[in-house]
């Protein structure tokens, strides 16, 4: 076995209903203030007005920011920092989705910190401690409660930046899937797709480790059971729970591994094309998995992958064929459909070289290598956008 590290994982509290020990997270992550991020459609959901009243009930001041964007940039987090230089707090509450919990993450770098969002890119840069963070999604698949990174984006080229250390991993985790309940449906595919997605690039990155590739099995067997529910809107009270749950796991095993070529060539279509994270994850996963077959390892990890299909699930598809399946139940248009120009493919695929991601993929990646991606995803059977 080669050596490895793992990294700690926030103490988590899950459940339905488990949003009502969030003033107890506070009091034990030694807070007293808190600056609860979130953004205005959770906030409209009555998500960060019951958490406030939870904290204020327990004597915990608490002031709320809503302002978060989706895919935050830099700027974005600026302005996050000066909203929170104002208010002083002691700790971060990032309550709603991974923008949500990456912007109260790039605030508190800047906070305490100082600089800009660049100067963190990597992993380690932070001088001094950062404040306890504490994350709470309402959605199921980013992740980011889990993970000591956050995403941020460039102003102008819109690049995205993993931006990490390990005083930036929340103290806690509240997993409460009664939160996600509110997902609009198409938010609710996209991340649910995105973090089968997490769950399979882990699986086969060259960081992975025997620890990382038990939270990856986990996140895919529960996402496994819940994600088609999901996808048709049918998902149970236990099947949200599992959703949730499954995004957690494949957090963990980003944290511990690392993602691989499908977000690496998803994100210059979000950058560039304007297509939801999720979608063009979720659009080039397939492809990049027949990519990855013609390594001898991860052709492996993915054929174990299909026997746990197979045996827990009933699906004897592969798992290529059973994520085909799976675009087509969510109704997700191709890329033929969604207004990109092949003409674009080149620059694309060169801005996909860049991607940090990329170079942890179990095959290596060139810019040929991705511009067949983009081609072969452009090519693929056209369906209805959701």
């Amino acid at each position: 076995m080669e050596p490895f590290t793992t990294r700690p994982s926030p103490q988590l509290v899950g459940g339905p209903g488990s949003l009502a020990e969030l003033p107890s997270c506070v009091h034990q992550s030694g807070g007293q203030k808190v600056l609860l991020v979130t953004d205005q459609g959770v906030a409209a959901a009555g998500h960060a007005g019951r958490a406030v009243t939870l904290l204020e009930d327990a004597g915990i001041a608490c002031t709320v920011y809503d302002g978060t964007s989706e895919n935050p940039e830099e700027s974005d987090i600026l302005a996050a920092m000066k909203f929170a230089r104002e208010v002083g707090p002691d700790c971060f509450v990032g309550i709603g989705g991974g923008s949500s919990m990456d912007t109260a993450k790039g605030c508190n770098f800047l906070l305490t910190n100082g600089g800009a969002m660049s100067d963190y890119k990597g992993y380690g840069s932070a001088r001094t401690p950062l404040l306890p963070f504490i994350g709470v999604p309402t959605t199921a698949g980013t992740g980011s409660e889990c993970q000591s990174y956050a995403v941020i984006s460039r102003d102008q080229s819109h690049e995205k930046m993993a931006c990490g250390d390990p005083s930036a991993l929340a103290t806690y985790a509240i997993l409460d899937p009664d939160l996600t309940v509110s997902m609009p449906h198409r938010v609710a595919v996209l991340t649910a797709l995105d973090a089968l997605a997490h769950s399979l690039e882990t699986a086969v990155s060259t960081r992975r480790n025997s620890f990382s590739s038990a939270y990856s099995r986990e996140a895919f067997l529960h996402i496994s059971l819940a994600i088609e529910p999901v996808l048709k809107g049918e998902a149970s009270a236990s099947e949200r729970n599992a959703m949730l749950m499954g995004s957690a796991f494949a957090g963990l095993a980003i944290e511990n591994s690392m993602l691989g070529a499908a977000h690496a060539s998803a994100n210059p279509l979000t950058a560039s094309c304007g297509l939801a994270h999720g979608h063009a994850v979720a659009l080039m996963l397939p492809h990049v998995i027949g990519l990855n077959e013609e390594a001898p390892e991860a052709s492996e990890t993915y054929a174990h992958y299909g026997t746990l299909l197979s045996s827990c699930r009933g699906v004897d598809w592969g798992v290529r064929a059973w994520i085909e399946h799976l675009l087509t139940v969510a109704n997700l248009s191709p890329l033929a459909q969604c207004g990109v120009d092949p003409g674009v493919f080149p620059e694309l695929a060169e801005d996909a070289t860049r991607q940090w991601t990329g170079q942890f993929n179990p095959r290596s990646m060139k810019r040929d290598d991705f511009a067949v991606l983009y081609q072969s995803a452009f090519g693929g059977a056209a369906t209805q956008d959701t």
